[in-house]
């Protein structure tokens, strides 16, 4: 999956996200469009497609039960933000460069952020004995997720601004209530 994304991104760089064909992507990391296509259903996903879902749920369940939902959120954010690559954060950086310039990928972005909203509401409702579906723990889920795609644009429009550093000021912000100065 990893080397299918890096010939993606790079074929993206080359002759631009539009002009690059799943065809050539095959070709580049030297397997058949069919085994593409085992791995994404779509092109799009092959740039909003990431493994960290399961990194944040693992973190999530190691924090210590006394921190608050959203502190306990933040921290296995910061976990897995920490066991990151230099090589990852300059992958994910150009992948929502790509993001947040390609309609097509921004549309993308939305269905993974809602299924991703739902996957935090989940952990969130499994800590304080509630449901996925009540309101409060949908909309803790849907600032953090708000956070995220702030973070996103942020980092691909600033690319002398370090990822973790913003997630961390993002999140403070979010449990300090969002105050504007």
């Amino acid at each position: 999956m990893a080397s299918i994304q890096m010939h993606a991104l790079r074929l993206f760089r080359e002759l631009g996200y539009n002009s690059a064909t799943v065809e050539q992507i095959a070709e580049a990391a030297e397997i058949s469009p069919s085994t593409f296509f085992r791995y994404f259903a779509t092109k799009e996903d092959v740039i909003i497609t990431d493994s960290y879902d399961s990194i944040l749920v693992e973190a999530f369940e190691n924090q210590p039960p006394d921190l608050s939902p959203l502190q306990a959120v933040r921290a296995a954010m910061m976990t897995g933000i920490s066991g990151m690559s230099e090589q990852e954060i300059i992958a994910m950086r150009e992948r929502n460069q790509l993001i947040m310039h390609v309609p097509e990928l921004r549309a993308a972005l939305l269905n993974n952020m809602m299924s991703t909203m739902k996957m935090i509401a989940e952990m969130v409702a499994k800590r304080v004995g509630s449901s996925p579906d009540d309101f409060s723990v949908r909309t803790l889920a849907g600032a953090i997720i708000g956070v995220n795609i702030s973070v996103m644009m942020q980092h691909a429009e600033h690319p002398d601004l370090e990822f973790a550093d913003l997630m961390e000021e993002a999140m403070t912000q979010l449990e300090k209530g969002l105050p504007l100065q």
